[in-house]
């Protein structure tokens, strides 16, 4: 690793990103955009997380809670980025930690790190498979096993991300056009009618934060968030990824919570303020397709069932993108066997990585059908409330890592920029990491599963720190190369 005491940068093992590096494509800022943002996958989040944020939380002020977690999270990117254009490593938060904490805790974040977007690739994957299943016996009369429709996702995910990176950015890029224009067609629909009771304010203003619980809708809109990180991950493929990365996280933030707020909002309005958490508490999976009946007409309606399935898909080849590309990373570093590290010749792509992680995918989801376990309520609730937990920890640690990597660095850094920003930053994900492990049990589903999940968290933590002292005991020269 190079000295930042003398350079106050640090180059991925092998070399930082480049013109010369196996990975460079040249994407934009629009590109990684896409990839980013559809990770969030907005018309999955509105449709399914937003009604059930409603019913758990019991306030109508989630456009409130969307608005102030955009906030917190552009204060998380002030530090992020500007780690960003110092680390210079396609690791993002293992990377940035490792650089400020030490190389025990960069590589325990390292694990932690694929662990987390491993159970979003095969928990999103699961409600594709279901997603599917409904759509196919609605339309068709048709019941078919919601494992297979899965296998057929991975598959295909498997295929895109064997291949150019370039081919992924484009199908995320219709698919989320298309998803987003149709949620636009709602919101502008409900605003054009005026609402249930009129057009009002009430749900962005402050005293709707009163009614309901606080921390579960601030804990709900920052899960609405995940993904927006990756960014970084894609910095070898990007075009001058000093620059685009930094100006791809601040446009995927403030692209998210535009919309989100937007929507939510115009959501409350269509129902009503005073009925939107009880609609969503009698039926949450009918919410949204019961306004956009009534609103806008069925056939919107039938195409948002439609565009649900191609939304999550999006979602799960996003998340397939970023696993990929963090065993891509560890595996450069010399702590994941070498054959993850190799780029395919002509596609210029980390293909045995993704194969990898198509596999791991592949099996976990053979598992769970064959031991009979509900697609939703165990896999996909289970998988995502963990994986949030994890995610949260890793961006409380960056902001963390953000301050002793600059004070290490030498020089003048900007104050603001490089300890008040994080600092705040830390404080307030602290904040949300202690509101989700409260509410862990509600956002998995069952006490058990809070348990089974909560632990493997902390193991896969755990695991990194392990294996970063057998390194530094048994392959010093790999240890010191991290």
């Amino acid at each position: 690793m190079t000295d930042l005491s003398k350079t106050g940068h640090v180059e991925a093992p092998g070399g930082g990103a480049g013109a010369d590096d196996p990975l460079a494509r040249g994407l934009g800022v629009p590109q990684i955009v896409f990839m980013v943002v559809a990770a969030a996958a907005p018309l999955g989040l509105v449709a399914g997380g937003v009604p059930l944020a409603f019913a758990l939380s019991g306030s109508p002020g989630m456009p409130l809670y969307f608005a102030l977690s955009t906030v917190l999270l552009l204060v998380f990117a002030v530090g992020f980025t500007r780690m960003a254009g110092r680390v210079r490593d396609a690791g993002a938060f293992y990377a940035y930690v490792q650089a400020g904490l030490g190389r025990i805790p960069g590589l325990s974040a390292a694990t932690l790190a694929l662990f987390s977007y491993t159970l979003l690739l095969v928990g999103v994957n699961a409600y594709v498979g279901v997603a599917t299943t409904n759509v196919i016996e609605r339309y068709a009369g048709v019941t078919s096993p919601w494992w297979v429709w899965a296998l057929v996702s991975l598959a295909v995910i498997a295929f895109l991300g064997h291949r150019d990176i370039e081919l992924s950015a484009k199908v995320l890029g219709a698919v989320l056009v298309l998803e987003s224009l149709l949620l636009l067609v709602l919101d502008f629909g409900i605003l054009g009618r005026g609402g249930a009771h009129g057009l009002t304010a009430e749900p962005l203003l402050p005293p709707i934060a009163g009614t309901g619980s606080l921390g579960l809708g601030v804990m709900f809109a920052v899960f609405g968030f995940i993904g927006f990180e990756a960014t970084a991950v894609f910095r070898s493929e990007a075009k001058d990824p000093d620059v685009t990365v930094p100006r791809a996280t601040y446009v995927a933030i403030l692209a998210i919570g535009a919309f989100y707020s937007f929507t939510v909002w115009a959501i409350v309005v269509g129902a009503g303020v005073d009925a939107v958490v009880g609609a969503a508490q009698a039926d949450p999976e009918g919410l949204v397709l019961a306004l956009t009946r009534s609103y806008v007409g069925s056939v919107w309606a039938d195409a948002m069932q439609l565009l649900l399935v191609t939304s999550q898909f999006a979602c799960v080849l996003a998340f397939h993108n970023v696993v990929t590309r963090y065993q891509f990373a560890l595996s450069r570093a010399g702590v994941l066997p070498a054959p993850l590290g190799v780029v395919h010749p002509r596609h210029r792509a980390p293909s045995a990585s993704s194969a990898v992680a198509s596999a791991v995918a592949f099996v976990t989801t053979l598992v769970v059908a064959a031991l009979g376990l509900d697609p939703i309520g165990d896999l996909y609730a289970w998988f995502s409330g963990a994986a949030t937990l994890g995610i949260v920890l890793l961006m409380a640690a960056t902001s963390l890592a953000v301050i002793g990597f600059f004070r290490r660095a030498g020089g003048r850094p900007p104050v603001g920029r490089t300890v008040v920003a994080p600092a705040v930053a830390f404080l307030a994900l602290a904040c949300v990491v202690c509101l989700v492990v409260a509410n862990f049990p509600l956002l998995v589903g069952t006490l058990t599963g809070a348990w089974v999940m909560g632990g493997l968290v902390a193991l896969s933590a755990a695991a990194g720190a392990v294996q970063a002292l057998v390194l530094r005991a048994r392959r010093p020269a790999v240890y010191e190369r991290l």
